[in-house]
């Protein structure tokens, strides 16, 4: 501001006298910008709302992406660039904004529009939402911008073009041939975009006329928001079970955001895969979260592969362990066996017996590392799934962290995929990257690990057979017949009132494992999810 300008102008002011001993508070409406305009400041008023909405609105309706994007706070031309592409390269017309009503500065709204395409028209229909807010340096009321204003599934440097589609449509089949329709599946709607992104050229298709979300990201899938003209759908087929997945689907939808993955551990093959999250995101294949107890399968395989204990050797459990001066403890109710094995610590899941044990030569900061890399094939990001996903993580850690990733905290981060894997290799002892398209469709190479010894996936299988008929697991087990094992976990996050859910476990030649944020302890929500799943591979 110039020297000697207003600083600012106060239009109204209320005094209230407390008791005669203070003054109440009084608000700044307006002030003075360096040019002398009037700026007004404080929270937005309905009218105000409404009118920056609706101007808005009405440009956008019309087809003016440039009066469109100066009622919203973009500052970079990424709106003006979206609107314009809406009429343009989207063919968007016969735009049509119903507003709802209003919470606070936020505005719903519905929009009836048309893609009109070459002669060909097909009606478009969706909801959004956007939130009105004061522009800093003139006041003005005006749309907060991203890109989901325009469309809810837009995302930062996203665009719209209807046109021949960047790939040909596939149909999904299983692996007996059945097809794999995602409004029947709905967890798969985006694996089969990834898969129509990646292998539709090779499915034999030809690509339609459509209305897509051509994204920024060049690794994530375009997404088709309608069709003009379908195209000739390939065949695509992939390792799934229509059976295991739609009891896959049927799971998850009892508990909020959760997911499971179920595979066969003599092959790698996954069976299924399906999230119930608001979000949309894979978090079976993708999700990077510390999935508590179910990491001591690993921790379990460390201190035998070492010669630390055995199955049937010491793992004291205390009510305490302290570790580098921090203090760690069990589950609440749990009794302190200072005579336990392994077993009977890894069935109860046992926290301090994992942890005592880490100090123990030959151990370092880095032995659940070389374990889960070596043995496991965990952390090398070479997974070759045929989709997008993450491979899990298990960095050498010092201080109170290398105690926590025993436990499955600390630095340690996994999917119910990686999970499922762990399992798969703990009873079988071999290292089977899991992939859900054949690999001789793009010749890709898998990823490979050593495996395990034969006896310690022997006494990593008993004990996971112990915890599912005597420990942690016996309730969400119980009812299965044949060949079956488990491990619980629960991971503790800080701000969030109940624990992450996780359970793995397996059922003769199928392995799954499931995740439920705050689903609290393992055999709660997870537990019942992977029950499910194994049940329905009878």
């Amino acid at each position: 501001m110039r020297k000697g300008a207003k600083a600012a102008i106060i239009t109204s002011v209320c005094v209230v006298m407390v008791g005669g001993a203070g003054y109440g508070a009084f608000s700044f409406v307006s002030a003075v910008s360096d040019t002398g305009t009037e700026v007004k400041t404080g929270p937005l008023s309905a009218d105000e709302v409404k009118d920056a909405s609706s101007t808005f609105f009405t440009a956008w309706e019309k087809g003016d992406a440039t009066k469109a994007a100066d009622t919203t706070d973009d500052m970079s031309g990424a709106a003006a660039d979206l609107l314009t592409a809406y009429r343009t390269n989207a063919h968007l017309t016969k735009v049509r904004i119903t507003p709802g009503t209003p919470k606070g500065t936020s505005v719903p709204f519905s929009v009836n529009a048309t893609v009109s395409y070459r002669g060909d028209t097909e009606p478009l229909t969706y909801k959004s939402s956007l939130r009105v807010v004061r522009g800093k340096a003139t006041g003005r009321p005006l749309v907060a911008w991203k890109p989901s204003v325009i469309h809810p599934d837009l995302r930062a440097d996203d665009t719209l073009v209807t046109g021949e589609a960047t790939s040909p449509p596939i149909e999904a089949v299983d692996r007996k041939g059945k097809v794999l329709d995602p409004k029947k599946y709905p967890s798969l709607a985006p694996v089969i975009a990834t898969l129509r992104k990646r292998y539709g050229d090779k499915a034999g298709g030809e690509p339609g006329i459509e209305l897509q979300i051509r994204r920024g990201d060049r690794a994530a899938a375009d997404e088709t928001l309608a069709t003009l003209s379908p195209g000739t759908p390939g065949k695509l087929h992939t390792t799934l079970d229509a059976d295991v997945q739609g009891a896959a689907e049927k799971a998850v939808r009892k508990y909020d955001e959760s997911s499971v993955v179920a595979l066969k551990p003599s092959s790698g093959e996954v069976l299924a895969v399906a999230n119930h999250r608001k979000d949309q995101f894979n978090a079976a294949f993708e999700g990077q979260l510390a999935p508590g107890s179910t990491m001591k399968i690993v921790t379990a395989a460390m201190l035998i592969d070492n010669g630390v204990t055995s199955m049937n050797g010491p793992a004291p459990c205390s009510d305490t362990a302290v570790w580098q001066g921090q203090t760690f403890h069990n589950l609440a109710g749990m009794t302190a066996n200072e005579s336990a094995t392994l077993s009977n610590s890894f069935l109860r899941s046992c926290n301090t017996a994992f942890i005592k044990l880490i100090d123990e030569k030959p151990l370092s900061d880095a032995s659940l590392t070389t374990e889960a890399q070596d043995r496991f094939g965990l952390g090398h990001n070479n997974w070759s799934t045929g989709i997008t996903s993450f491979d899990g993580s298990v960095p050498a850690s010092g201080g109170p962290d290398r105690a926590a990733n025993a436990i499955g905290q600390g630095k340690v981060q996994m999917s119910p995929l990686n999970m499922a894997s762990v399992t798969a290799t703990a009873i079988t002892g071999s290292f089977r990257q899991p992939y859900l398209v054949p690999r001789k469709l793009d010749d890709r190479k898998f990823a490979s690990a050593k495996g395990l010894p034969a006896s310690t996936a022997s006494q990593l299988k008993q004990m996971m057979r112990l915890t599912a008929t005597q420990g942690t697991a016996t309730q969400a087990m119980s009812g299965l017949s044949g060949d079956i094992g488990a491990k619980t976990g629960s991971a503790e996050v800080d701000g969030q009132a109940k624990s992450n859910s996780w359970f793995t476990g397996f059922r003769n030649d199928v392995a799954a494992a499931a995740m439920s944020q705050a689903g609290g302890h393992g055999g709660d929500a997870a537990g019942p999810i992977v029950a499910s799943v194994l049940r329905s591979a009878g």
